[in-house]
């Protein structure tokens, strides 16, 4: 079941949160973390939002 749309607003700030598939942290190899990062850094560029914090747990 998809989640709801958020309801954003301008000059507001939200906060994101995500995990693996079934809890499972699968961020721990070097290389899967600089894909997840890879993917973020485009994700700024396309949607020109402001990242505040990033934690990888």
């Amino acid at each position: 079941m998809p989640r709801p749309q958020r309801d954003l607003k301008l000059g507001y700030s939200d906060r994101v949160t995500t995990r693996c598939n079934n809890r499972e942290f699968k961020l721990t190899r070097h290389e899967c973390r600089q894909v997840f990062l890879y993917a973020l850094k485009k994700a700024l560029v396309k949607f020109q939002f402001k990242l505040y914090a990033l934690c990888i747990k």
